[in-house]
């Protein structure tokens, strides 16, 4: 059996965020065992899962991301939405835009300290889109 629904987040800053609350709230109640798969409908935009307790992490991310993918490149050309899009969409593949979590005993079956992430690339980004996809 498959269920499917489509949601938004809320619209944030740019940064690694933790939306794993988010994504339980909107998909209500898990089967037993199974598959969710999470897709966010956007090209400057990606989905992680990484350490879920200290928001220090997600600051390094943000960081790290910055530096290797840096903003006002010259050789850019995509750059009529401003100098923060191509890096996003650079970014938003580097991350990938679909997660798979396992379900056991009706729950995420992510490791003591995960989370996922909505990594947000733009500067200024409106709401994002996420279908969620659960196998059982």
């Amino acid at each position: 059996m498959i269920q499917q629904k489509e949601f938004s987040l809320p619209r944030f800053n740019r940064g690694f965020h933790l939306i794993t609350d988010i994504v339980l709230r909107n998909v209500g109640q898990l089967p037993e065992e199974g598959m969710m798969n999470l897709f966010i409908h956007h090209t400057s935009a990606g989905l992680t899962i990484n350490e879920n307790a200290d928001p220090s992490v997600r600051d390094d991310f943000d960081s790290f991301f910055a530096h290797i993918v840096p903003e006002g490149m010259p050789f850019l050309t995509h750059t009529l939405e401003g100098a923060d899009d191509m890096p996003a969409h650079v970014k938003s593949s580097l991350t990938g835009v679909s997660l798979t979590i396992p379900i056991s005993k009706g729950k995420l079956r992510l490791g003591t300290w995960q989370g996922i992430y909505l990594c947000e690339f733009r500067n200024n980004a409106g709401k994002r889109k996420i279908t969620v996809t659960v196998y059982c």
